[in-house]
């Protein structure tokens, strides 16, 4: 039965500190293999903190993460990598002094990748984003903002993620750009990596989305089917604007 798959990603009263400040409060979420799952929530509701503790940017103060079912809480982040997660961050940090093909070779380069696949992997990349190969030797700094989200996928895509943490890919982007990218985070899933996506953009992302969760100050308040959420009162007067 469906409901027997183990879940690729599970996440278990998860809770994070910064300090004495608590930023996650008993986290419990799942994500099927093949699913997109979105994460929901005003900016500071900790969407951000909780991808990072499963990347192993930050240590949970109590709490599990289980991948394929086996625990990897506290895992570092080349052990994740290694485990194929891949994290597309916040604000794309990308190196502006470094040209789009070395900013994509960063994606591999915790993994043992030979020359030969990683040209490969790179090829497959610019066909995805055509813009980025007639730029493959320009200063990412150069770069537009969509262009530069592009390239931040692109990077997380190299490492041939079997699950792909994106955090908040419409920031800071035009509509038309950012349809665009959600056209590619589409394509992606389809392509058979599962996805999981934080964003604070509800109506796009809860319209390429399986299921999803909607977050208040560190708390999981949501729980059900894009579909359902996106007719649902509370989140069309919070996160809608109707």
């Amino acid at each position: 039965m469906e409901e027997a798959r183990v879940p690729l990603l599970r996440i278990e009263n998860l809770q994070v500190h910064y300090g004495s400040a608590q930023a996650l409060f008993g986290i419990d979420l799942a994500v099927a293999p093949g699913e997109t799952v979105t994460l929901v929530g005003a900016n500071g509701a900790g969407k951000s903190s909780l991808l990072k503790a499963v990347m192993g940017l930050v240590l949970p103060s109590r709490g599990a993460i289980y991948l394929d079912g086996e625990e990897v809480t506290g895992s570092n982040p080349a052990a994740m990598a290694a485990r194929g997660v891949a994290l597309c961050p916040e604000g794309r940090e990308m190196f502006g002094d470094l040209s789009v093909r070395e900013n994509l070779e960063l994606g591999v380069l915790a993994l043992k990748v030979d020359r030969p696949e990683r040209q490969r992997r790179l090829e497959e990349v610019l066909d995805r984003f055509p813009r980025l190969r007639e730029r493959t030797s320009q200063p990412t700094g150069t770069l537009s903002g969509g262009e530069q989200q592009m390239l931040a996928i692109g990077r997380a895509l190299m490492a041939k993620p079997k699950l792909l943490l994106l955090d908040e890919p419409s920031l800071g982007l035009a509509p038309l750009v950012v349809e665009r990218i959600f056209e590619t985070i589409s394509q992606v899933n389809v392509e058979g990596t599962t996805i999981f996506l934080v964003e604070q953009n509800a109506r796009m992302a809860f319209s390429v989305a399986d299921r999803g969760y909607v977050m208040e100050t560190g708390k999981i308040v949501l729980e059900d089917e894009a579909s359902a959420l996106l007719d649902n009162e509370m989140v069309k007067t919070a996160y809608l604007g109707e």
